[in-house]
């Protein structure tokens, strides 16, 4: 390859990515907003046209999703939005309570002042997103939420345990119990996220390692209060 066609190849593979990363954003936004029911078989023509691109872009768009488990294939490769029994949110909940302790215990003991202040401005993200109880931004709240725990897996410094964490956290879960929240329940959510930043500032592994699993003990109750109070489908 010559010197002047290095420039355009490198253009092109950027514009690519751009456009890859762009499908990933629609379609997990798509997914996460309800747009598919859970079961849902949903051809790839379709993914494409949501996003007004080429397939290219959409396959590795949709390839990451698969690795985060917001979409699925069968064994014939037919994608499908995933759907979960009672039994099997039970047990990702207790799954991602225990690694999230995990997580935070050995965050306690590695994480650095800069780290730490990149928490504090993730907990104001969602502080902003709560502050009023009648305007509620439950998508900032969300992404805060996610930002705020990726950070904390990123300073607990292992590959190993953000592998098995992908594969227990369900953004779709996620995403449905943020919707149920009450206001109430987001101000106790985020006093947990309060609670384990001074618990990382004093590096005080088993106070963050208990805050982190009832974190999620939390969440998991508020999920279960709010099924039972749903009206049955007709």
């Amino acid at each position: 390859m010559s010197a002047r066609q290095e420039p355009a190849r490198a253009g092109a593979e950027r514009a690519a990515s751009t456009s890859a990363m762009q499908a990933y954003r629609q379609i997990r936004s798509a997914i996460l907003a309800g747009r598919f029911e859970p079961g849902q078989f949903v051809p790839e023509e379709e993914f494409a046209q949501l996003c007004g691109m080429s397939r290219t872009p959409v396959r590795e768009a949709i390839a990451r999703l698969v690795s985060e488990l917001l979409l699925q294939r069968t064994d014939t490769k037919r994608l499908f939005v995933p759907s979960w029994s009672d039994d099997e949110i039970e047990e990702l909940f207790a799954l991602r309570a225990g690694l999230e302790a995990h997580c935070a215990r050995r965050t306690a003991s590695l994480i650095t002042p800069a780290e730490i202040e990149e928490l504090r401005g993730h907990a104001a993200r969602i502080d902003a997103a709560i502050a009023d109880p009648q305007a509620i931004d439950v998508p900032a709240f969300v992404e805060g939420n996610r930002l705020f725990h990726a950070a904390m897996m990123a300073a607990a410094r292992s590959d190993r345990l953000a592998q098995l964490m992908r594969l227990v956290v369900s953004q779709v879960i996620v995403h449905r119990t943020a919707e149920r929240y009450t206001h109430e329940d987001m101000v106790r959510s985020q006093a947990d996220h309060l609670d384990l930043i001074r618990a990382f500032a004093a590096h005080d592994g088993e106070w963050a390692a208990a805050i982190a699993a009832n974190h999620i003990r939390r969440a998991a109750n508020a999920y279960r209060a709010h099924q039972a109070a749903a009206p049955a489908a007709c």
